[in-house]
């Protein structure tokens, strides 16, 4: 092969190699497959960030107000307080849904994944209220870039506080994956798998538990 042909060979892996490399949305450097996020909590858009952003946003007022760090915990919420009452309370629609403090909307949302993406459901505050009662872990959530996620699908009973970056992923296969009607086996495979990894992954803590009001 010429010197001129190998350097033609060569621009092109690395250009290729270039074009599979993450970059930080922030800075432009290049990162690792594995790194953090920020939230624009304008647009509600995650956006990969390198390691000095991390550093740089880890403090709640170095994003201006504008960007916020997504925190990497994952807790896996043992003895949540939640029964089948307290749920329909709740108002959900289906029975697998995320919840967080949006700071512009100055309450507490609830979205659930759907075919169509992450759709918002109507939350009852006061039934919040009640389970945040029930559960003070719900008062440690990190606003905007915490939820907490449920599942309730298919007799399940899993309850995790979460960087708002999984349900995001959740909401995504979900609307890729489904079919017809009832979504279909394979989504409901990935969706077991979704919540087995996350458990895997999530540290298991038991929840401080009071009594809620409507079991007075």
């Amino acid at each position: 092969m010429s010197p001129s042909k190998l350097r033609q060979v060569v621009k092109r892996v690395a250009a290729e190699h270039e074009a599979t490399i993450e970059h930080c949305e922030l800075c432009g450097d290049a990162i690792p497959p594995d790194h953090r996020h920020m939230l624009d909590l304008r647009s509600r858009e995650l956006m990969c960030a390198c390691r000095a952003c991390k550093i740089l946003f880890d403090s709640g007022a170095a994003g201006g107000g504008h960007y916020r760090l997504v925190p990497d915990r994952r807790l896996r919420l043992v003895d949540f307080h939640m029964d089948d009452v307290a749920w329909e309370e709740l108002r959900i629609p289906v029975d697998m849904a995320f919840f967080f403090h949006h700071t512009e909307a100055r309450r507490v949302v609830a979205y659930y994944p759907s075919p169509a993406g992450p759709t918002e459901s109507l939350l009852e505050l006061d039934a919040w209220a009640d389970l945040a009662r029930a559960n003070p872990v719900l008062d440690e959530l990190e606003a905007d870039v915490e939820a907490l996620l449920v599942n309730r699908s298919r007799g399940a009973r899993q309850y995790f506080l979460v960087p708002i970056e999984d349900c995001y992923a959740l909401v995504g296969m979900i609307r890729t994956r489904w079919r017809g009607l009832t979504g279909g086996r394979e989504v409901w495979e990935e969706i077991e798998a979704f919540f087995e990894g996350l458990a895997g992954r999530s540290k298991e803590v038991a929840t401080e538990r009071e009594e809620a009001t409507w079991h007075a």
